[in-house]
C-alpha cells in the first residue's frame, strides 16, 4: 500500500474531501475527519474505526494496523504501516472509517460505496 493509492481510495469514498489537521492531509466526510496521512510520520496512515474494529484489524495484521496513542487510540483511532499493509484490508478500514463518521443520510444507501 503507498500514499498514493491510500488517498485515491479514501478519495473515491462519496463526498470525501481532503484538508489538513495539525500538518497532516486528512480526508473527511460531513466536515467529519475519518482517516489521515502522515501521521505518527511519513508512510504510516489513521483511520477512525471503533475499539472493536480496530482489535479485528490489529488481530488480523499486526504488522500492519496498531492502536494510536492516547485518548484518540482508546476511543479507535488505528494507524496503518502502509508498506506493511495489504490494500484490500486498508480498503476495508477505509470504508468502515467512512461510515463510522458519514452523515446518516449517506449510509443509508442513497450513496453507493465502491468496492475494490
Amino acid at each position: 500500500m503507498t500514499v498514493r493509492e491510500f488517498r485515491s481510495i479514501a478519495l473515491s469514498l462519496p463526498q470525501v474531501s481532503e484538508a489538513a489537521h495539525m500538518g497532516h492531509p486528512d480526508f473527511r466526510v460531513g466536515g467529519r475527519i475519518f482517516a489521515t496521512l502522515g501521521y505518527p510520520r511519513s508512510g504510516w496512515g489513521m483511520v477512525k474505526l471503533t475499539p472493536e474494529q480496530r482489535e479485528l484489524f490489529v488481530r488480523a495484521q499486526p504488522v500492519a494496523f496498531a492502536p494510536v496513542k492516547g485518548a484518540w487510540g482508546r476511543a479507535g483511532a488505528t494507524n496503518v504501516r502502509l508498506q506493511a499493509a495489504k490494500k484490500a484490508a486498508v480498503h476495508e478500514a477505509l470504508v468502515i472509517a467512512w461510515r463510522n463518521r458519514a452523515p446518516k443520510r449517506l449510509k443509508d444507501g442513497r450513496e453507493r460505496l465502491i468496492t475494490p
